[in-house]
């Protein structure tokens, strides 16, 4: 019994395994508790595991590689049309193991556990701004509630929470001010948690040599740089920088038949979160281009006059993405002269 792709289907406590030999036909099948699976590879010959990538497939995959399996992530929408049948858990395990070898699938790479910590640090920084805007959102609409308005952003909230907790004559009543103290100390708080994660993140990237040459490319700050880091990796997933920029949903939406090739908006596919930054960093490179007169700065003020500000800070978003990749790809520094 030659085994060469094995097809695992994650789950919380149940796993479902599917072995498929040389010719890819089945030749075995199990159900695995989680306390099983690493015996069961262990007991394996070294063969390929395929996985959909998908919550814990990357802490799967460091357990496999470690035990010498070759271990491919697929996209769970690669999947999805190679399940025969109904839906359960073998088929799943079953169409995994077939789209492996199938052409043209491009794989996500395994994510290191230092690439993981700053994964982490950056959903939580995030979670906590999140929270941070419903919570000044709320707090303006409950002093609406009592005849109070006053300008937008955050300064303004934290300047005029305490004046209104000591202004005796704004017809707050004593109930509704303890609960706005608490409403302030929780504000405070969070606050205090976004500049932690903020700093966590700059010491990361100060510690990092890939972050440190992503810094040297303009729109990238430790926190784009370390959020670029720990998605892409070492690049090496990407044959191209293009296919990089396309994995983020960074270039035009296709819509095409007939021999019409019809371009729409942005894919917006990928992560949104590192697209967000991208864009707010490449937003500052066109504000910037305006006063310079290099040849990265000409091509970005051509884009604004004949597409608008916008479009250009997506088009250059493109462009530090493919940067960026090349960067971590080829272990080299941002050169403006090859921009």
């Amino acid at each position: 019994m030659n085994i060469t792709t094995v097809g695992l289907d994650l789950a919380k406590n149940v796993f479902h395994v599917v072995c498929l030999n040389e010719h890819n036909k089945e030749v075995k099948k199990r159900m695995l508790r989680r306390n099983q699976v690493r015996l069961f590879f262990a007991q394996l010959p070294a063969c390929t595991v395929a996985m959909e990538a998908c919550a814990t497939s990357h802490y799967w995959g460091r357990e496999l590689i470690a035990l010498g399996h070759h271990v491919k992530l697929i996209p769970p929408q690669h999947v999805k049309p190679m399940v025969q049948g109904n839906k359960n858990d073998y088929n799943d395990a079953c169409a995994i193991a077939e789209t492996v070898n199938r052409p043209k699938i491009t794989f996500v790479a395994v994510k290191t556990i230092e690439e993981h910590d700053m994964q982490a640090i950056h959903r939580m920084r995030a979670q906590c701004i999140r929270d941070r805007t419903a919570l000044s959102n709320s707090t303006r609409g409950l002093l609406g509630e009592y005849g109070l308005s006053f300008s937008k952003g955050l300064a303004t909230l934290r300047r005029k929470i305490p004046e209104l907790l000591e202004d005796a004559e704004n017809g707050l009543s004593m109930r509704f001010r303890h609960l706005l103290a608490r409403r302030y100390e929780q504000l405070v708080e969070l606050d205090e948690h976004i500049v932690f994660y903020t700093k966590e993140l700059e010491l990361l990237s100060q510690q990092d040599e890939a972050c440190q040459r992503l810094h040297t490319i303009p729109g990238f700050g430790p926190i784009v740089a370390s959020a670029f880091r720990s998605i892409l990796g070492d690049g090496n997933a990407y044959p191209r920088g293009r296919n990089a920029a396309a994995s983020l949903g960074l270039v035009p939406r296709q819509y095409s038949s007939g021999g019409k090739n019809v371009l729409l908006g942005i894919s917006k596919r990928g992560d949104r979160y590192l697209r967000k930054l991208l864009v707010h960093g490449a937003r500052t490179v066109v504000r910037h281009a305006a006063n310079r007169d290099d040849p990265f700065s000409r091509w970005i003020n051509r884009i604004s006059e004949r597409r608008g500000k916008n479009k250009a800070a997506v088009a250059v978003a493109n462009k530090l993405a493919r940067v960026g990749w090349a960067v971590l790809r080829y272990n080299t520094r941002y050169n403006p002269a090859l921009v």
